[in-house]
């Protein structure tokens, strides 16, 4: 049936009105965060979670002037808290993602990263019970067939002149290439993830041909750079430059897009939530956030649909929204399954754990972590060639703060512990490897990881001591050697691990034992598998071999030292690793957890000056170098 362009639809009050309104309700990066309870220190969270989430995707879709609404979710949404650790242990229960997928009536979703964290036997598993179809268009199986889908069309009837007119939507779902390189251990030679903008313009022509009148990309990808590069991680801004794509869901940096932060980048309109023009919605992590993309659909005189207007926005599940009673209902049983695995004796320690202060003293949590790498790994080392060369170990602060929020940093009380803290002390489903690296890598790599700092004068005004663009679990500390950290030099290497300052070496008096690390130098590190594999940058880790290990994971590792089954570690009575090298006059600003208060007097002596809480709830201490 051919309808007329002056086609109109009758408001409630008789008006006419030129256009169909699709809505389309986005969540990502939920991280299994579904009820609202922070599962490390046992209790409510005070917003986010996907029971909030539920009532905001209640009220927006009970709206007037809406003809047609979709919920979609743009991945890693299956890992990231204790219950989604339950559910790798318990495989013959319903997932509860899927059952509140369900309860929640979700269109499509897409998969991030983390979502492989677990391996594709679970990952399948999972997605078998998905109520709703998966959508994955660059990751490809090479094993066998794949338990999602490279695209999808959604058919869909608009009313026009009291006549149904189908609207058919296209959607893509991409995620960042290096998802294999970061899971290698349960995804090489068995998935094969192609290029994001590659895909994405072969799957719009493809939807385009197939007769689609909106395409939305599902993007488990952040804006990243503005122009188009071979395996982009975050690609978002050559995405929305793609003629056919309509409108994009973006995620996996956990930032929030539209924002009330101007974006320096031209084609970046914040504010608007617009790409090149395009609305784009990246609505946070943890279910902080729900995204609306409102697009206006306009009938043309040959019945085809046509987007002529759009708007992205964000709502806030704060602390104002209230939980839904039938979505925490049907949560119920897991929920309470999950408090009870994570409250499980798991050990003791006679100290306090906490990432407050990672990044300017020593850290007690990370030095556990790396002291129970070593211990685990010493075993495998007796008798084999490698077995005389010294050992090190690299950790990591894997909760500390950042795009997280104030209340992101672990903190475990000292006295017997329990699952959930050993889940606080190492949050990632990691396993552990070993790795043979000289003196030359060994440098490069500390370069790496100190890229997390700004640079520091003795003159200038004091600012903030991290990068916030950098993660940081970036930072890592090579237990088994001593250096200083010079903030007053740039950094070496960018967030990609390309040398941008080649003269430049933050990473002074590099010793072992006492002993000046030279290039040549071997020696053994334990460290987890995301590392291991280049993840992060760290492409020098590329040229180390590796040791042969069977599957431990990281968590088991250290549940195991926390509670005596393995020996107490050497490593763990070695001196702090690394300092800042003395910068006289000069001083940075560390924003870190409110809780950090209760720790202050572990940083006694310093040059440490407590400014109160910036508008995001960070306390800040401006410090002395």
């Amino acid at each position: 049936m051919t309808l007329s362009a002056q086609d109109t639809t009758t408001g409630s009050q008789g008006r006419e009105r030129p256009f169909r309104k699709l809505r389309i309700l986005a969540t990502s990066d939920l991280h299994m965060q579904l009820t609202g309870f922070d599962y490390y220190a046992d209790r409510p969270e005070p917003a986010g979670g996907l029971t909030r989430l539920a009532t905001l995707i209640d009220a927006a879709r009970a709206e007037p002037g809406l003809d047609l609404t979709l919920l979609v979710d743009n991945g890693d949404s299956l890992q990231g808290t204790p219950m989604a650790d339950l559910c790798v242990e318990h495989p013959c229960r319903p997932h509860p993602l899927m059952q509140a997928f369900d309860y929640l009536g979700y269109d499509a979703i897409g998969l991030g990263n983390h979502d492989f964290n677990y391996g594709l036997e679970v990952l399948d598993h999972t997605l078998c019970q998905s109520p709703c179809p998966v959508v994955c268009s660059n990751a490809h199986r090479l094993d066998g067939p794949a338990s999602w889908v490279n695209d999808l069309v959604l058919r869909r009837d608009l009313k026009a002149s009291g006549t149904n007119v189908p609207l058919d939507i296209g959607i893509i779902s991409v995620l960042p290439p290096q998802s294999v390189q970061w899971d290698a251990h349960h995804l090489l030679g068995r998935v094969e993830i192609a290029d994001i903008v590659d895909t994405a313009h072969t799957r719009a022509r493809h939807l385009k041909a197939r007769g689609c009148h909106v395409i939305l990309v599902l993007a488990h990808s952040g804006l990243g750079e503005v122009h188009s590069a071979p395996g982009q991680e975050n690609a978002v801004i050559p995405l929305a430059e793609i003629e056919a794509i309509d409108a994009i869901v973006a995620g996996h940096t956990h930032l929030h897009l539209p924002s009330p932060t101007p974006d320096p980048r031209p084609q970046v309109d914040a504010a608007r939530g617009l790409v090149h023009g395009k609305p784009v919605v990246m609505p946070g992590q943890y279910g902080t956030h729900l995204g609306v993309l409102d697009l206006d659909l306009h009938l043309d005189s040959h019945g085809q649909w046509h987007v002529l207007g759009s708007r992205a926005t964000l709502r806030a599940a704060d602390a104002d929204v209230s939980v839904s009673d039938g979505l925490a209902k049907r949560l119920s049983p897991v929920h309470a399954q999950t408090r009870a695995a994570a409250n499980t004796p798991a050990g003791f320690s006679a100290q306090a754990l906490h990432s407050y202060f990672s990044f300017v003293a020593p850290d007690l949590a990370l030095a556990k972590v790396a002291a129970a790498q070593a211990a685990a790994l010493r075993p495998f080392l007796h008798g084999s060639p490698e077995s005389a060369l010294p050992l090190l170990s690299a950790a990591s602060p894997l909760k500390a703060g950042g795009r997280a929020g104030p209340q992101h940093y672990t903190d475990v009380p000292p006295g017997p512990l329990l699952m959930r803290h050993i889940a606080d002390l190492h949050m990632f489903p990691n396993e552990l490897r070993a790795i043979v690296a000289n003196g030359e890598i060994l440098r490069d790599w500390l370069e790496m990881a100190v890229g997390l700092f700004c640079t520091i004068t003795a003159s200038g005004p004091a600012g903030h001591l991290l990068d916030p663009t950098i993660p940081g679990h970036n930072f890592d500390v090579l237990y088994g050697l001593s250096y200083a950290i010079d903030l007053s030099v740039p950094p070496r290497f960018d967030t990609h691990g390309k040398v941008i300052n080649a003269k430049a070496h933050r990473i002074r008096d590099l010793t072992c034992n006492g002993v000046p690390v030279v290039a040549d130098q071997r020696f053994i590190v334990a460290l987890n598998n995301y590392r291991a594999n280049g993840g992060g940058g760290f492409h020098m880790l590329d040229a180390a071999p590796r040791i042969n290990l069977p599957t431990l994971p990281i968590r088991t590792v250290l549940r195991d030292y926390l509670s005596d089954k393995l020996p107490r570690d050497p490593i763990e009575d070695t001196p702090a690793p690394w300092r800042f090298a003395p910068l006289p006059g000069g001083k940075a600003i560390l924003r870190t957890g409110p809780q950090a208060r209760a720790h202050l007097a572990q940083l006694a002596g310093r040059d440490i000056t407590e400014l109160g809480l910036d508008d995001a709830g960070y306390l800040c201490l401006l410090l002395g170098l």
